[in-house]
């Protein structure tokens, strides 16, 4: 494949600045980071770190079916927690969505994220 694709897909919330949901290029995809946000209301989900981080690989898992990818196809992803006390829990959500052989994968606390999530996840996938 050559070029660069814009990829995007109503099952997972519009960019809410200058940046596309995931660009498909050279047989990969990138998957800009997604953050817990209702597609349909574009509000953060309620119910914790865990809800946030199940909705935000719901989201991941819409954008990369819509590149003609999928979770299986994730080679590696980057998480940012604004408070890595959450990670075990998040890692009982994340194992579900990767059950068998997972990919490469950065966890990293910051200071902050966008409409004040507790996490974000990016991607990178075969397509």
């Amino acid at each position: 494949m050559t070029g660069r694709e814009v990829i995007s897909s109503a099952g997972a919330p519009a960019a809410i600045g200058p940046y596309s949901q995931a660009i498909r290029a050279g047989g990969l995809v990138f998957v800009s980071g997604q953050i817990p946000l209702d597609p349909a209301t574009g509000l953060v989900v309620e119910g914790g770190i865990a809800a946030q981080a199940g909705r935000v690989l719901e989201s991941l898992r819409a954008v990369l079916e819509a590149s003609g990818s999928g979770m299986a196809r994730v080679v590696k992803t980057t998480v940012f927690l604004t408070d890595l006390g959450s990670f075990a829990e998040v890692n009982e959500v994340y194992a579900r969505f990767f059950p068998v052989a997972p990919p490469a994968r950065s966890t990293v606390e910051v200071a902050g994220l966008p409409r004040g999530a507790g996490i974000e996840i990016e991607a990178v996938a075969l397509v």
